[in-house]
């Protein structure tokens, strides 16, 4: 709110001029003088002042005057002409504004560090500008955000997938959640199209974390009220949260492309790299007009660590599409491939959501043995790792379709339906 410039005087007395009201309002500030009233002799007088002398009152007549409900004797008295009408003609202004629709007016979108550009597709697909929000660190590497602007009462959605450096991005999440939580935001949606961590999802061997579990854990105690992921690892991720989960698909991005491609129903298989995979798989070749099914038995010996050791399905001349949630260090989709090509697959595509990209990701992906791979914008790929049989696809008109659907209410399993 404007602070007024002026200041209002009382006698020798300098008495600070109160806020204004907003700049359409216009506010006069004055004092209201204490004067005799024609009273009878003795009588007191308006505002404590002293009676009138006798025979005095019928040559100062002065007519009472009367103070606003509420105003305190000799204080400032602030005047607002037509402040009714000012008001009503601003409200109406701010709720029929020309550049933000009335369904809109609580809704903000904030970006943290990971990924503007695609926190700047998002907004551009809503018809918004992304909030005002200032991040940095100190020289020993703590984070610091602060909200720069109002959201008393908005429903906040916060772009920041935990991408590496994870630790940093997951972080930098809780502490913006806080930010938010402290400024009165009426909700907060983090939208963490890449969920760090998920892989951590069960206990395959003794004395293991879960840290999918505690990851949601954190998130949950900073502050948010709902969650909105793509393509978490695992199913079992949605029910580590005590809040309410929007799980989305990016296959819907990269099944839209496929089809641009046009390849017959007859030459396509679906190839999941690995077991775990095969519901995924499934429910992608279902898409493809319910394209055959392949499965790549693989055994892992260690943490990024893979050997294939069998193939279940037949490939042999056809295009197989090789169908994963992430691709990390490409072991497993490399090794794969080269299964899927020893069988006498004619081409192999490999799709993945996210593209993490750790090395020697990009070496093993642009070694020739895929036709294309396919990835989406949930983690941003710095030109290093950009290599010719890379495509990347734009998850932002899902991501701001399933905000829309999430501020007003609507369903979310509609766009996977």
């Amino acid at each position: 709110m404007m602070q007024a410039s002026s200041r209002c005087s009382s006698g020798s007395r300098s008495v600070p001029a109160r806020p204004s009201r907003p700049a359409s309002v216009s506010v006069r500030c004055t004092i209201q003088e204490a004067r005799p009233a024609s009273t009878s002799a003795g009588a007191p007088a308006l505002n404590g002042a002293a009676a009138a002398a006798p025979g005095a009152a019928a040559a100062a007549a002065v007519p009472p005057i009367t103070l606003p409900r509420g105003a305190v004797p000799n204080r400032p008295i602030l005047e607002v002409p037509d402040w009714e009408n000012q008001y009503r003609r601003h409200t109406a202004s701010a709720r029929h504004g020309a550049g933000t629709p009335g369904s809109l007016s609580r809704l903000r979108l904030f970006s943290g560090t990971s990924n503007p550009t695609l926190a700047t597709e998002v907004a551009h697909y809503l018809g918004l500008e992304l909030g005002k929000i200032k991040c940095k660190r100190f020289a020993d590497g703590e984070i610091y955000v602060q909200v720069q602007e109002s959201i008393r009462g908005c429903d906040v959605f916060l772009i920041q997938p935990t991408c590496p450096p994870v630790n940093d991005h997951l972080m930098e999440l809780l502490i913006t959640i806080d930010a938010c939580r402290r400024a009165s935001a009426r909700s907060i949606t983090a939208v963490i199209p890449y969920y760090g961590y998920a892989r951590a999802d069960r206990k395959v061997q003794g004395r293991e974390s879960i840290a999918a579990k505690l990851t949601a854990n954190l998130i949950t105690e900073a502050g948010a009220d709902r969650v909105l992921a793509i393509d978490l690892h695992s199913g079992q991720c949605v029910g580590y949260f005590d809040i309410p989960v929007d799980h989305v698909y990016g296959e819907t991005v990269i099944l839209d492309y496929l089809a641009s491609k046009r390849i017959a129903t007859g030459d396509l298989v679906v190839v999941s790299p690995d077991v775990g995979g095969v519901a995924r798989a499934r429910a992608f070749a279902k898409k493809l007009n319910d394209a055959p099914l392949a499965i790549v038995d693989k055994r892992r010996s260690a943490h990024n660590v893979s050997e294939v050791m069998n193939l279940i399905g037949d490939v042999k001349g056809k295009v197989a599409v090789l169908v994963d949630d992430m691709i990390d260090t490409a072991g497993t989709i490399t090794n794969a491939a080269k299964v899927l090509q020893k069988e006498g697959a004619r081409e192999v595509y490999a799709c993945a959501t996210h593209a993490v990209f750790s090395p020697p990701a990009v070496e093993r992906l642009s070694s020739g043995v895929f036709q294309e791979v396919i990835v989406t914008n949930t983690i941003p790929v710095p030109p290093e790792n950009v290599f010719p049989q890379l495509t990347i696809l734009s998850v932002a008109n899902l991501l701001g379709e399933t905000i829309w659907r999430v501020y007003n209410a609507a369903s979310v399993q509609a766009l996977r339906d």
